[in-house]
């Protein structure tokens, strides 16, 4: 079989391994518009934190490597044409300035995303950047050397993580949001009050409800930031507002939605039979609201690259859907996130409500520092769990994956409150702060007159 993979995302790239692991008879061929082959986006935080000495560090494969397990590769090719009635596509050789054609039995796009440019005027200026790609990320560190003031629209992840990142190393650090409140597509009102209250005590200014209108420079090179709060003035900008799927090559040949996400089937399929997807270039299965929607996590990416390789010899590997699990570390805090915030079930008109729960970790006599605050979302009308957040000041993120599982597997309050986990005082309480959330839920729905636990006795 010939398996052409466009896109050399972390999508693409376990892939392209997993296929001539389970079947290396396979003829495998990757285009790639550059040679630097799945880059961590997050590789600039850990650069500017010092956790590595060269950016490049990040980048989980190379050319080379690939060729060595068989692979041929087509790096600083342009995919130009897709013809899938033909089964072919058309590439640049930027190298050779030539173009080549190319027939595939199996087609893989794994294309990923870009960023979103938002509708704002001097967004062109040389001293606002993106960040996004390799490329994109050694120009903000380079310009940053050189700037004391730094502005960053937009509150997502990478927003949050360049603040952290540049307060860190000594810079004025200014953040724009249009939204209520930062990390609104992860973290409920109340987390994301604590993490702002946390990057201001560090010195970040943080800007919310605000909408940036123009950037403008005076002689000085001073970067002038209007919104419709007022003026700011900064050296440099950089732009993260979000992501969209990177499928211009593809447009109006295979189905999409309305943000140009490929839609694909449980198989990964597009809506044509012989060419699959992966990635941040694809619509997801999101399990808390049973839709389909667009998540760009690196997480989606990787399993559905696995699932493809599979699924391209023999669709037997449905796609389980995503609860958009994902975790951050700031200022030696840490923070996770799992599933529908109590804002987001409500805006899909679920009937939810939430329990929290903060407590220590270990046992009061133990004397321990270590404390969380944990919340618990659920459907009153079947009492499933339908997501949750967590921060503590110690490194607690892996139990979201717990409450990850428990969504996908539609599992309730009651479930969770007496689902077995260990006890050992220099490690936890004797009920997991996960079964204590739970039964905090259980009482509140039997306060509230909605009692349908099977559990009969009091917590």
């Amino acid at each position: 079989m010939k398996v052409i993979i466009i896109g050399c995302t972390h999508a693409g790239l376990v892939a392209a391994k997993e296929i001539l692991a389970i079947h290396p008879e396979t003829a495998v061929t990757i285009y790639e518009r550059t040679n630097g082959f799945s880059f961590t986006s997050a590789g600039i935080f850990l650069y500017l934190n010092h956790s590595i000495n060269h950016l490049a560090d990040t980048f989980a494969s190379s050319p080379e490597k690939l060729r060595a397990l068989g692979v041929k590769v087509c790096d600083n090719h342009n995919v130009l044409q897709v013809d899938p009635k033909q089964q072919t596509i058309l590439a640049a050789d930027m190298a050779k300035e030539t173009i080549i054609a190319d027939h595939y039995d199996r087609l893989i796009i794994a294309t990923g995303a870009n960023v979103r440019l938002p509708a704002i005027k001097g967004i062109d200026n040389p001293h606002v950047l993106l960040c996004k790609n390799y490329q994109q990320i050694k120009q903000v560190i380079q310009l940053a050397q050189n700037r004391q003031r730094i502005a960053i629209v937009g509150g997502g992840y990478v927003g949050i993580g360049l603040a952290e990142s540049f307060i860190n190393n000594g810079h004025q650090v200014q953040l724009f949001q249009s939204h209520q409140q930062i990390l609104n597509n992860y973290f409920n009102q109340s987390t994301a009050l604590r993490i702002t209250h946390l990057l201001e005590e560090h010195g970040v200014k943080i800007q919310l409800k605000t909408q940036v209108a123009k950037f403008f420079e005076e002689k000085d090179q001073t970067l002038k930031i209007e919104t419709d709060k007022g003026t700011f003035l900064a050296d440099m900008v950089v732009v993260c507002t979000g992501f969209v799927p990177n499928t211009r090559l593809l447009k109006d040949q295979l189905k999409t939605d309305s943000r140009g996400a490929l839609l694909l089937n449980n198989y990964l399929q597009t809506s044509d039979s012989k060419i699959y997807a992966a990635g941040d270039c694809a619509a997801v299965h999101f399990n808390p609201t049973n839709e389909l929607t667009y998540i760009p996590l690196a997480s989606n990416a990787i399993r559905q690259g696995k699932i493809v390789a599979h699924n391209i010899f023999k669709n037997s590997y449905p796609y389980v859907g995503t609860q958009a699990t994902s975790a951050l570390e700031l200022f030696d805090h840490y923070w996770a996130t799992t599933g529908l915030t109590i804002e987001n079930a409500k805006r899909h008109q679920l009937n939810v409500f939430e329990a929290t729960l903060t407590t220590k970790l270990l046992p009061t006599y133990l004397h321990s520092e270590a404390e969380l605050t944990i919340s618990l979302v659920y459907n009153r009308d079947n009492r499933r769990i339908l997501g949750a957040q967590l921060d503590s000041n110690t490194n607690l993120i892996q139990a979201i994956n717990t409450i990850s599982l428990a969504i996908q597997n539609h599992n309730t309050i009651d479930d969770l409150a007496f689902v077995d986990m260990f006890f050992q005082p220099v490690f936890n309480q004797s009920f997991n702060y996960l079964n204590q959330v739970a039964q905090k839920a259980i009482r509140q729905e039997r306060e509230a007159g909605f009692d349908q636990s099977r559990f009969t006795f009091d917590f």
